[in-house]
């Protein structure tokens, strides 16, 4: 879905690499050593938390409703104490291939973003007739793993659920992809300017996070 690539290894969905090109795009955040080396550190507790703060600055800084990133499996336990006692919820959208697939959010503002009438209508049309957060993301996450199963991909509606403008969702899918005016964190089918702007922003909120952790701040200390 959008900026989203497909990859042989892990999820169907290799956000990390991603994450890394759109940062290339708009010119980069950080130098290619500093990935290189967090990526690579031996200390996987370390690694995930640079990870979250990498590919999840936007959200973390109150930008967005919601980030996606793809874990090792084997590390999705630690999340628990990553987020401890914040009001960041999440939940693991798939699991295969020693990946998985998972959701943050903040239930309140989630609750309050698909009870919208232009979001709830459109997500009706896939079946999300519940107005529950925790029964609309267990519908996605039925959907995303039938899909899976199926060489199908993912749903596009999953734009709708990280927060993507809802012209750029609906022209996402009546393009199949294609036709898009500009791509960055996502296909921008309307409204380029206002795309060009919130990209930037997104830029400035991930150099910003990714100092901060240098700095030996915690996710805690990171996040509004």
């Amino acid at each position: 879905m959008f900026s989203f690539t497909i990859s042989k290894k892990g999820s169907e969905y290799d956000i990390t690499a991603v994450d890394e090109s759109n940062s290339r795009k708009s010119g980069g955040v950080m130098s290619a050593e500093v990935l290189s080396y967090f990526l690579k550190n031996n200390d996987q507790r370390l690694r995930l938390g640079f990870q979250i703060v990498l590919q999840c600055a936007p959200f973390l800084k109150g930008l967005k409703v919601s980030c996606v990133i793809s874990v090792d499996a084997g590390l999705y336990d630690w999340l628990s104490e990553i987020f401890l006692d914040m009001d960041i919820s999440y939940c693991r959208l798939s699991n295969s291939d020693g990946r998985c697939l998972v959701l943050f959010y903040r239930p309140e503002e989630m609750k309050k973003y698909l009870r919208q009438p232009e979001v709830h209508e459109l997500i009706q049309k896939y079946g999300y007739t519940d107005r529950g957060v925790d029964r609309i993301l267990a519908r996605l996450t039925n959907r995303i793993r039938q899909f899976a199963r199926k060489g199908m991909g993912f749903p596009h509606e999953i734009g709708v659920f990280l927060g993507y403008p809802l012209n750029d969702v609906k022209g996402f899918i009546e393009n199949a992809g294609k036709k898009y005016l500009m791509i960055g964190y996502w296909k921008v089918y309307s409204d380029p300017a206002g795309a060009r702007m919130a990209f930037e922003e997104y830029d400035r909120a991930k150099s910003c996070a990714v100092n901060e952790f240098l700095t030996g701040k915690s996710i805690r200390e990171i996040a509004l």
